[in-house]
């Protein structure tokens, strides 16, 4: 088994891409594409992990053959409306909801605009999740990526070494199998992507 490679991400170094329906703009954190795919375009994703701010009521991209997870970070909450579905109320902060990337889903904001993350990836290849664990919880890495997203000033254990990051700073592991981890201080989201 290789080791582990670590990478911080610099919010700086964030990409900016128009939703695919052109309604919003996400900021991709960290993505991954098929060779020959445009970086940051929507054909030939494999996966992606970003956030971006819901300004308004409307329709989700079709994103046909991905599995979606959806979090709020900021904000009142929203509903979902998925067509010939029970709404999906996502009012509680820091609470994933997973979705398929086909349905018809339209947005609908309960307090304002929301800021929230997004996690997908084309579900023939990789299985996907996202964790909010609390300060001092001990927990376990166990994917071909997993991205800790710092939601404020925070720092995280790993093997018993510690990273800090500022507040929008991601750090990266690849080939994260099986590796112990805590965040000792400050809010963070952890995305997972196993192949």
């Amino acid at each position: 088994m290789t080791r582990p490679v670590f990478t911080v991400l610099d919010p700086a170094g964030y990409r900016q891409t128009p939703w695919k329906n052109g309604g919003g703009v996400t900021i991709d954190i960290a993505a991954e594409y098929r060779p020959g795919a445009a970086a940051g375009g929507w054909d030939g994703m494999l996966w992606r992990f970003g956030r971006t701010r819901i300004e308004r009521a409307g329709p989700f991209s079709d994103l046909s053959g991905y599995d979606r997870i959806l979090a709020v970070v900021e904000g009142g909450g929203l509903v979902l409306h998925p067509k010939f579905r029970a709404p999906i109320e996502v009012h509680a902060p820091f609470a994933p909801v997973h979705f398929p990337g086909e349905w018809s889903v339209t947005s609908e904001l309960t307090a304002g605009p929301v800021g929230v993350l997004n996690l997908m990836a084309d579900r023939l290849l990789f299985k996907i999740d996202l964790a909010f664990p609390a300060p001092g919880a001990a927990a376990q890495m166990s994917g071909a990526v997993c991205i800790v997203l710092a939601l404020e000033d925070a720092a995280v254990d790993i093997e018993g070494k510690t990273t800090t990051l500022a507040r929008g700073a991601a750090l990266r592991v690849d080939g994260a199998h099986r590796l112990a981890y805590a965040p000792r201080s400050g809010r963070v989201a952890v995305a997972t992507i196993r192949d």
